[in-house]
């Protein structure tokens, strides 16, 4: 597949690196620092504006599968779907876009307006964040076929009462089933006999009921009042605070700017909104920190999330979260003290690889980072899954079925169960058993 990407910043790279591996890509982008830096990767490097017609023409969009608009301006990036479009119509495109006039979901399609698919990452953050705030033992959260499967990423503390025990003994309800484990640098795709031991984060896969079962073992009940601190009211502040207003919590938020603050105030009055800095220890010591269940850092500066996030922590606030937007950093942020770290540009990364895999791909999520994936897929007729039984099935190693969804009806399989055409199928996979995974549902 032939990939132009326009915008050579943090989502460009990393968007570059995932699809060089395997496709020929272009990436336009003004600045020299930037064209060095992509410059390191397997791709061609132009330096200049992407949203230049004739600069499209040069580098032949007209024989271009795809189009990926990353810069960090909106109408530069719809300009240049737009363009690339007009250039050629069978040219897919993919647009950034984060103003909340353009967009209202993490994930939309304005094909009208020559945009195949518009990703804002802010939003996808945002609504990452309300997840994990909503169960606040869990380090990640993510949703599957429409709403009806979820994932839950926890922490086996030392004493928990599934600590030392076989998966196959620990007594998870029906409807659910650990995935996956992470025990310090590893991955462990699980089975039945394999050990929970204090430390290990599970991943585990299931309907919502289950998971809300769970959820009460790992000392937490749904649905509780939350006290949320939130430092930062930018783009991720603004549509964090339109996730969280939804439920009944009492929220808190820091800004810096007094203007933005005289905005947010106003336009949602049950939010106590102070002008300060999130990162001042004399703040946040009056706001004690002690009572707040989540302290979130969302401003737009990586060191100060960090900052803001490790004196919480020290303030003793059960959970912090922060926002970094350079995914390398996730790892570290965490190693130092912050309970969870999330990157925007994952999200669009995510979404532009789901859109150069096979046909029936409806979701694909990339957990700690890349070290695992869970993908979702439709079982086509006549696809090699279709009809056999799982354990007859040439199912890679390094992947798990997790999760079968046909109708309403969610199947934690065992081998015996047959997937059949229409199903939708949720896979905890090794990132690169994921291609093996496809060709078995093409």
């Amino acid at each position: 597949m032939k990939v132009i990407i326009i915008g050579g910043g943090e989502a460009g790279f990393h968007v570059a690196a995932s699809l060089s591996r395997k496709n020929d890509v272009i990436v336009i982008e003004k600045d020299p620092e930037a064209c060095e830096r992509v410059g390191e990767l397997d791709v061609q490097v132009i330096q200049g504006n992407g949203a230049d017609v004739k600069l499209m023409q040069q580098v032949g969009v007209k024989k271009a599968d795809l189009v990926v608009a990353l810069t960090g301006v909106d109408e530069v990036n719809i300009v240049a779907c737009m363009g690339a479009k007009l250039l050629s119509r069978r040219v897919k495109t993919i647009a950034r876009v984060s103003n909340p006039d353009y967009i209202n979901e993490p994930v939309d399609h304005r094909k009208e307006l020559g945009m195949d698919v518009m990703v804002c990452p802010e939003l996808s953050l945002a609504r990452e964040i309300a997840q994990v705030v909503s169960i606040p033992a869990a380090l990640d959260v993510e949703n599957f076929v429409d709403g009806k499967v979820k994932m839950v990423e926890f922490e086996v503390k030392e004493g928990h009462d599934i600590a030392g025990k076989k998966l196959k003994d620990a007594g998870l309800p029906a409807y659910c089933i650990v995935a996956g484990i992470f025990r310090g640098d590893r991955l462990l795709i699980s089975y039945g006999d394999d050990v929970i031991q204090p430390g290990d984060r599970v991943v585990l896969v299931g309907e919502l009921d289950a998971l809300d079962l769970i959820q009460a073992r790992f000392g937490e009940l749904a649905g509780r009042k939350r006290k949320i601190l939130i430092v930062g009211g930018g783009q991720v502040g603004l549509y964090l605070l339109e996730e969280l207003t939804k439920a009944d919590h009492e929220i808190t938020l820091i800004e810096i700017d007094q203007e933005r603050c005289m905005e947010l105030a106003e336009r949602y009055p049950d939010v106590l909104v102070i002008n300060g800095d999130g990162a001042n220890l004399k703040l946040l010591k009056e706001e004690n920190l002690s009572e707040k269940d989540v302290v979130v850092a969302v401003t737009d500066r990586d060191e100060k999330n960090l900052l803001c996030a490790l004196l919480a922590k020290q303030l003793g606030t059960r959970k912090a979260i922060s926002r970094t937007d350079h995914a390398d950093y996730t790892t570290l942020f965490e190693m130092v003290g912050v309970d969870v770290a999330i990157n925007p540009i994952l999200a669009t990364v995510n979404e532009v690889m789901k859109f150069t895999m096979s046909i029936g791909v409806e979701s694909l999520v990339n957990i700690e980072g890349t070290r695992a994936s869970a993908i979702e897929l439709i079982a086509k007729e006549g696809s090699e899954i279709v009809g056999k039984q799982l354990k007859d099935a040439r199912f890679p190693r390094g992947a798990l079925v997790s999760v079968i969804v046909r109708g309403e009806k969610v199947i934690v399989p065992s081998g015996m169960d047959v997937i059949e055409a229409g199903d939708r199928v949720v896979i905890f996979s090794y990132p690169d058993t994921v291609e093996k995974v496809e060709k078995l549902f093409e």
